[in-house]
């Protein structure tokens, strides 16, 4: 058997939640944070309530917007490539006694 494979265990981990409650339990961090807990949660409080819907959604389309990035082709690629490379011969000097003056 492979030693030291498992997490460290905090027997005494600090849970807490959004709503201001704060409880111990045991886990693999020593400092848990939480957005619902026991005490706000709708089933166990019996209370209708819409849990931050919209900021999901909105932190969801944050990520996308953020990992959405142009998709360019193996010939586009190509292209740029090939246009860099001209415009890069095309800024050297042309005779030797030009690429002696800029030295």
């Amino acid at each position: 058997m492979k030693v030291d494979i498992h997490p460290k265990w905090f027997k005494t981990a600090k849970i807490s939640c959004a709503c201001g409650n704060s409880f111990t339990s045991g886990a693999t961090m020593p400092e848990v944070n939480v957005e619902v807990c026991s005490l706000c949660h709708p089933f166990y409080t019996g209370q209708m309530k819409y849990l931050d819907a919209a900021g999901r959604v909105e932190s969801f389309k944050q990520k996308l917007s953020h990992a959405s990035k142009k998709v360019i082709s193996k010939s586009e690629k190509r292209k740029i490539k090939q246009e860099k490379r001209i415009k890069e011969e095309m800024s050297r000097p042309d005779t030797l006694e030009a690429l002696r003056k800029n030295a």
